[in-house]
């Protein structure tokens, strides 16, 4: 393999690397942004600490712009019944 193509490998490699840290960042960024918005404690990667309702189990769960967890199903009961409690500030954090 000649030098050239070594060259041009390092830096894809390099540079998709970069690539992947920056979004992971950018992701760690919103989604604490979101859940300090909501007031809920975060863990390490910025994801809100809820006890999910539907299957009463702690859960670090990433937030949309409307405060509904990522696992959220709108035709669920339970599920409804969480993002009502993050809105009033009545939900279950660990």
């Amino acid at each position: 393999m000649s030098n050239r193509r070594r060259l041009e490998r390092l830096l894809r490699t390099k540079l998709q690397s970069a690539g992947q840290q920056y979004a992971e960042a950018k992701k760690a960024y919103s989604d604490a942004k979101t859940a300090t918005l909501a007031g809920l404690p975060t863990d390490d990667e910025g994801r809100a600490r809820i006890v999910c309702r539907r299957y009463a189990e702690k859960r670090a769960v990433s937030l949309d712009a409307e405060a509904r967890p990522a696992c959220f199903d709108a035709d669920h009961q339970d599920c409804r019944g969480c993002v009502e409690d993050i809105r009033e500030d009545r939900i279950e954090t660990w």
